[in-house]
């Protein structure tokens, strides 16, 4: 799988960051925070290449990969009135140590970038990418996920190996959210999620993820 992506540096004192982005924008993609837990709008694309950037995630620990969403359109259906703050998302590896105090100012100085490809395995096929469940139960395990509210940016905080793990999630919203919805109009909703019980959240909420074919604009 090949993802075009834009590469960007800042620099804060005397420290330089490297930001990726998805090189064309994710329009029909929306994360929203409902307070107890979030949720996350995809078209079939924007699923496709979230799974790319989250194992972009996977194999880049010394980047930022930023998913700008805020400015999206909503999709076409009724969403919950209360708790709909709509964030940004940025992905990063535990190791990076990054203040997201620092996002603000960090996200301020980035210019357009340069062109490039990221060459991943695709549709959930990284290679070792398997958390193992006894590790789970070490106080120092880093096999989860934690989050981060700041500058309506969602961070979302994970070794590679959790990155890796959970990128299916969006890859089986792609692969099957189109075929599903036309033949079930009674339930036209195709959806999975990082759940509690599964053993990859930290301190962090659940995520649900759900395909959407038809969108405001």
């Amino acid at each position: 799988m090949k993802l075009p992506i834009t590469i960007h540096r800042a620099r804060l004192g005397s420290t330089e960051f490297k930001v990726i982005r998805p090189a064309s924008p994710l329009t029909r993609a929306v994360l929203i925070d409902h307070d107890r837990h979030l949720d996350a709008y995809l078209d079939q694309d924007a699923a496709q290449r979230i799974g790319g950037l989250w194992e972009l995630a996977a194999s880049s620990p010394h980047a930022l990969v930023h998913l700008p969403l805020c400015g999206n359109p909503a999709p076409s259906r009724d969403l919950p009135a209360a708790g709909t703050r709509r964030l940004d998302l940025v992905l990063l590896h535990h190791s990076l140590q990054f203040a997201p105090s620092h996002w603000k100012e960090v996200r301020g100085r980035l210019g357009p970038g340069r062109p490039g490809t990221a060459t991943l395995p695709g549709a959930g096929r990284s290679d070792g990418a398997v958390v193992d469940p006894e590790a789970r139960h070490y106080r120092e395990n880093r096999d989860l996920f934690h989050q981060h509210l700041h500058a309506e940016t969602l961070f979302m905080t994970g070794s590679a190996k959790v990155f890796g793990e959970t990128a299916r999630h969006f890859f089986d919203v792609a692969r099957n959210g189109p075929g599903y919805v036309p033949v079930h109009p009674s339930y036209p909703y195709f959806c999975t999620e990082l759940h509690s019980n599964d053993g990859v959240l930290g301190d962090a909420r659940e995520i649900h993820i759900e395909y959407c074919d038809q969108w405001d604009s």
